[in-house]
């Protein structure tokens, strides 16, 4: 059985709506991001889903249509998001409400338009360095202590980090935040994280996700089973891929766990088909070792395996 939810059905009958994103530029990459290279190709790219065959649990199959079930199309958008905290705040949360909501710098002029149901797979990619690419299972709500492009770091979240807890340090301990000492549980209510600095400890602003994801866990995991994904995509000829759990504490792992979380808010637990699936790639800079062409084509390789996986599920149901 399939491990994912059924998706929306899309806005149209028989169509899986997908968004991907890539992102804007930043430090070596300053003309356009290698994720955003291989990601635009796919912009208004539709796929039959009956027209490749698929690996699944490591069989070559066609997926052939019968009687009670649909001819599924794949309609793909595409969607660049700038390296800034702000903007990723400002951008996703909206991408998961529906009918989606663009930035206005792009939604005059978006095609094809956001369906209104929503999207059933929103699939991020990112850049990180030389290697093959990384499947990434989690995203992360805490530690993001990197400036953006725009000099700007991650909001700051009151209240105790998970970790802070083991810790073991007395309450005795103190620091100072301007000309006052602070208690440690002061500290906890300012949203500080100890640092251990040899006999001494220092107090830096926790950093992540705080108001308004407060129900939300330190660590969300895709609905995806990233390691059959990762088997399957292998055994088609994707060699240069593997999974992972740690997605940097940056621009991107921030996207990424902001996308869980709101595709949890937006879902509703008795209405699992129209959860929006999220999942998050990173690829290497260009040539190293793959091709922006190479990166492109497992992007769809992947987007294909995730809604020949939903269309299975939808054609069991009925």
């Amino acid at each position: 059985m399939p491990a994912l939810s059924t998706a929306n059905g899309g806005g149209e009958e028989g169509v899986f709506n997908v968004l991907l994103t890539g992102f804007g530029p930043f430090q070596n990459h300053t003309a356009e991001n290698p994720s955003w290279l291989a990601v635009k190709p796919l912009h208004n790219v539709v796929i039959p889903l009956d027209s490749d065959p698929v690996v699944i649990d490591g069989q070559v199959v066609m997926r052939t249509p019968t009687t009670s079930s649909k001819h599924w199309l794949v309609k793909i958008s595409a969607l660049e998001i700038p390296v800034e905290y702000e903007a990723v705040m400002d951008t996703v949360p909206k991408l998961h409400l529906r009918p989606p909501v663009l930035p206005d710098e792009v939604k005059d002029d978006f095609y094809p338009l956001p369906p209104d149901k929503g999207y059933d797979f929103i699939f991020h990619v990112g850049v990180a360095g030389r290697g093959p690419l990384r499947m990434e299972k989690l995203g992360h709500k805490l530690g993001y202590y990197m400036k953006d492009v725009a000099g700007k770091l991650a909001p700051i979240v009151k209240g105790p980090p998970s970790e802070f807890g083991r810790r073991g340090i007395e309450d005795t301990d103190v620091s100072v935040v301007g000309e006052q000492p602070l208690q440690v549980g002061e500290r906890l209510g300012l949203g500080f994280e100890m640092e251990n600095a040899g006999d001494s400890y220092s107090a830096r602003p926790s950093r992540g996700f705080g108001v308004g994801y407060e129900k939300f866990s330190d660590e969300i995991y895709t609905d995806i089973d990233v390691s059959r994904l990762v088997y399957d995509l292998r055994n088609s000829g994707i060699e240069q891929i593997y999974s992972s759990m740690d997605a940097g504490h940056y621009i991107c792992d921030f996207t990424y766990y902001c996308s869980l979380a709101e595709s949890k808010r937006n879902g509703k637990p008795y209405e699992k088909d129209r959860n929006t699936q999220v999942l998050f790639v990173h690829c290497p800079p260009v040539g190293q070792p793959l091709t922006t062409e190479e990166v492109t084509e497992a992007i769809r390789r992947i987007v294909f395996w995730v809604c020949s996986e939903l269309a299975e599920i939808h054609d069991m149901a009925v």
